[in-house]
């Protein structure tokens, strides 16, 4: 019997945040997530880093035959100078929400549906086809957060993304939020992985919360 569906974490990050009648994610913290993981896995497969001064530098161009993460790297690359993680996270977030969509439907996770409400405004809805890929992502999250697992590579970057966007309770809506909240801080903050993917992941931890307070500021003076 096949296992899950391998997934990117901006796929798993739309999986494990997803409502349930299936509706795409698009407030203004997911989609910075989704884009911050772009550069988490760019950097997990050794494909940049970030400099002391928070800016991302490209180590290797070869394309990973991902098509959302290659386009990313391309992008990125064709930069004749570095630029700093939260430009890519804003820039690359339209890019990386749509490539976590396409990708998880191109896998046949989701399907695909157009409709309009009040009949008049059409909205794309991505319902679960297939739910292994979400159970797997929400066993490994339950038992890295909430039993106290050792946390891959893979997801404890995921858990990183939650916390830096602040998106761990929409993550674990039935769990304590205080424990939550202090272990995924916790594995947030560990010492898990190579030098690089702890550059990165702070960077986009850095830059995700700078992204938050503004989203959380500019909705209070808009109410």
């Amino acid at each position: 019997m096949n296992g899950p569906v391998e997934t990117t974490l901006g796929e798993q990050l739309l999986l494990s945040l997803d409502d349930a009648s299936g509706s795409e994610q698009e407030s203004a913290k997911t989609a910075a997530a989704i884009s911050a993981a772009s550069l988490v896995e760019l950097a997990l497969a050794g494909r940049i880093d970030v400099t002391g001064d928070d800016e991302v530098t490209v180590l290797d161009r070869t394309p990973l035959g991902v098509p959302a993460l290659d386009a990313a790297l391309a992008d990125i690359t064709a930069r004749e100078k570095p630029l700093a993680a939260r430009h890519w996270i804003d820039r690359l977030k339209k890019e990386a929400v749509a490539g976590a969509s396409e990708g998880l439907l191109r896998k046949g996770l989701v399907r695909r549906e157009r409709k309009k409400i009040l009949g008049l405004f059409p909205v794309v809805r991505y319902p679960e086809a297939d739910g292994s890929a979400e159970a797997a992502v929400r066993q490994r999250l339950d038992a890295v957060v909430l039993q106290g697992e050792e946390p891959d590579e893979r997801t404890a970057g995921l858990v990183a993304l939650l916390h830096g966007a602040k998106l761990h309770r929409q993550a674990f809506p039935g769990a304590d939020a205080r424990r939550v909240g202090k272990a995924v801080e916790s594995i947030a903050h560990g010492h898990w992985s190579a030098a690089a993917v702890r550059h990165v992941v702070k960077a986009a931890e850095d830059a995700l919360m700078a992204i938050v307070m503004v989203t959380v500021v500019t909705t209070a003076a808009g109410g």
